[in-house]
């Protein structure tokens, strides 16, 4: 079988599958709906009782909000691998997520509401891409290296990962510590329509340029005289994809809390599945993420009577499958 029909099978099931377990996380929770009845409040005559509230305001938003949080950050994951020429990239390369967490926890121990808590967290993500951009440009000249980048990246999550450490420390131990420890673990459950309409565009913009680029990210790893000769300006294409990136992180981050190793394990199943290849690696992350990320927000709302965290989930599943990659591929995809 050749390497694109392949391809568009993989696809054609992994839709197929995010349709069913889209139905299936409509159904389950602690209020278990009928699938006909959802597929009735879907498609046939909306109602006006419980079940409808539960459907269209609390779990529509929810799953929407993890397909695109696993697109977006699987997506940036593999972006990111192949900018950095890194197995180990992920979305936070650049200190965006500890950032954004910065940001939420500021809000939260002054007091804001969810939107402001959002704004903060948006904010900071976007600001720890730019300080890493003027840590590169002092130390580094107009064209830094990639390598330099990651240091500096490592430089400004370590800051704000102390930040966060100080806003938890002087929070008050009995109401807004609990608050802010249980929003940096990552959840969905408090993803409402207003959250998600203020993300999603955010998110669906970022993964589109992602999307758009893939055929210039097989460029990265040439230099930058074979790619001028290719008509591909490396640093323009390195700057959409860490803008695009960032953007989509940030956005994630600022809704959902830190959600762990969806950009890290994903993209390298979908290496392993049609090798390096760009063209089909990012679409391929996109639907994988949203897929895992859909299954493990399902169950973590339905596995237990209290919600677990779903980036306890997503490191439990993530840490031994992306061991088994390991033992199957030998080590890690360049």
């Amino acid at each position: 079988m050749d390497q694109r029909r392949k391809f568009h099978i993989w696809m054609a099931v992994t839709a197929a599958l995010i349709l069913a377990f889209s139905l299936a996380a409509l159904c389950m929770g602690q209020f278990r709906i009928e699938p006909g009845r959802v597929l009735r409040e879907l498609f046939v005559e909306r109602g006006t009782d419980n079940v409808h509230t539960t459907i269209y305001n609390i779990r529509i938003p929810r799953v929407i909000m993890a397909l695109a949080a696993g697109a977006g950050l699987a997506a940036s994951g593999a972006a990111f691998q192949s900018l950095f020429a890194n197995p180990l990239a992920t979305p936070d390369t650049l200190g965006v997520a500890n950032g954004a967490s910065f940001g939420a926890a500021l809000g939260i121990l002054l007091g804001g509401g969810a939107f402001q808590v959002q704004a903060l967290a948006l904010v900071f993500g976007v600001a720890a891409v730019l300080l890493v951009f003027a840590v590169t440009r002092g130390v580094g000249g107009r064209d830094p290296s990639m390598l330099m980048v990651i240091l500096a990246g490592l430089v400004i999550s370590s800051l704000f990962s102390a930040l966060v450490s100080l806003i938890k420390y002087i929070a008050d131990p009995q109401d807004v510590l609990p608050v802010i420890t249980f929003w940096l673990m990552g959840r969905f459950s408090g993803v409402t329509r207003a959250s998600m309409l203020l993300a999603l565009p955010l998110i669906a913009a970022g993964t589109g340029l992602i999307f758009l680029l893939r055929f210039r990210l097989n460029a990265l790893s040439l230099s930058e005289d074979e790619a001028r000769a290719m008509g591909v300006d490396l640093r323009l294409v390195r700057a959409l994809v860490i803008a695009a990136a960032a953007m989509t992180t940030a956005s994630v981050v600022s809704v959902c809390g830190v959600i762990g190793w969806v950009g890290l394990l994903i993209p390298h199943i979908a290496r392993m599945l049609f090798g390096n290849d760009n063209r089909y690696v990012v679409p391929a992350s996109v639907l994988f993420g949203a897929l895992f990320m859909l299954a493990v927000d399902t169950l973590a709302r339905c596995v237990n009577t209290a919600e677990i965290p779903v980036s306890i989930l997503t490191a439990v599943i993530g840490a031994p499958v992306f061991i088994l990659l390991l033992r199957k591929t030998g080590g890690l995809s360049e």
